[in-house]
């Protein structure tokens, strides 16, 4: 009897303890996203054609006004055909200008004629000059895109517009390309942009973009780059939501704080803990030793013995999810009794 009683009796209850230490608390929100360049710059022609030579690659640096292509322009047959008839009717009405005026100086020069009578002509001859030349720009401007007048400002010459790395290169050479106009946005020959300002653009749920305002700070975490954070400052919040995936989401925009170190590439995808509150250096507890009453006041229970405890009301703090803040009602020497659950 005596060892059936001692094998059904239960083994006392021995509690673990644990104390408070001093950490940071961060209490944060996750917004997603991924990194991209402030501006990112679309290279267009200003002419139709063929893509003649590409002297550029994804990855090159370049410079506001280097060459990054060359297009031949294919003309029209139609305006082809046109500007040469021009041309050939300007030439025939210089022609008889020309004659005209040579013969009209000789008799102003021999005093047959007034001045005002031999200016005529000389307006007329300079007017078919003009024409001429013009005919013939035009001509080569359906020709080649160009005239010789404009030198390195040809039209078929894409030049860049900016200083910044090239992100992509969408077109081969032989490709035909679209000039930009106002009823077509053209071929982009290139896209453009500066990787040392770069930003953050992800999106936030409407539950917690109340809770944030510009200014605040964020924690960059690049998936493709590991056991490394950045920070950034958040400097833009939409006002008007979208619907994504049945929830209303907002648009935030922060400026990424980048060292030389680290190379950042345009399209990494990367989440944003968002701070919303801080405190460094206090007294903190794991959340798991409180319990509460029925007044709903935390406290905790403070080792005064082996295995005795005593109950201690505590004023609690800013929270984190895992710790909180302890601002008063106990210290780092304190025992606390872990609870059941444990």
């Amino acid at each position: 009897l005596w060892f059936l009683y001692q094998k059904s009796a239960e083994p006392p209850v021995v509690y673990e303890t644990e104390q408070a230490n001093t950490r940071d608390i961060i209490k944060k929100t996750v917004a997603t996203g991924s990194i991209v360049p402030r501006k990112e710059i679309l290279i267009k022609p200003q002419v139709s054609g063929i893509i003649q030579e590409i002297y550029v690659e994804a990855g090159d640096m370049v410079k506001k006004g280097d060459l990054i292509a060359k297009v031949q322009v294919i003309p029209d047959m139609l305006s082809l055909n046109n500007a040469e008839n021009r041309v050939n009717r300007a030439e025939i009405g210089f022609e008889d200008a020309r004659l005209n005026f040579d013969r009209n100086k000789k008799l102003y020069d021999s005093g047959i004629i007034a001045f005002a009578e031999y200016q005529q002509f000389k307006v007329t001859f300079e007017s078919a000059r003009e024409e001429l030349e013009n005919a013939k720009d035009n001509l080569q401007i359906i020709r080649l895109g160009a005239t010789k007048k404009a030198g390195k400002a040809a039209n078929t010459l894409i030049r860049s517009t900016v200083d910044g790395t090239v992100l992509d290169v969408p077109v081969e050479e032989g490709n035909s390309v679209i000039e930009a106009n106002n009823f077509n946005e053209g071929t982009t020959i290139a896209s453009i942009a500066d990787l040392t300002d770069m930003i953050f653009e992800g999106k936030v749920d409407e539950s917690e973009v109340g809770k944030i305002r510009e200014g605040m700070e964020l924690i960059i975490n690049i998936g493709a780059i590991e056991n490394k954070r950045f920070s950034a400052v958040l400097e833009y919040i939409s006002p008007k939501g979208i619907l994504d995936n049945g929830a209303i989401q907002f648009e935030i925009r922060a400026k990424m704080q980048l060292d030389e170190s680290t190379r950042i590439r345009a399209g990494y995808s990367a989440n944003a803990d968002i701070v919303l509150d801080k405190r460094e250096g206090v007294l903190a507890l794991n959340e798991a030793l409180l319990q509460f009453d029925a007044k709903k006041k935390p406290y905790v229970e403070v080792a005064v013995g082996d295995q005795q405890f005593e109950k201690r009301e505590i004023e609690l703090g800013l929270s984190d999810g895992i710790f909180v803040e302890v601002k008063s009602g106990l210290d780092s020497n304190d025992a606390v009794k872990k609870p059941k659950r444990f």
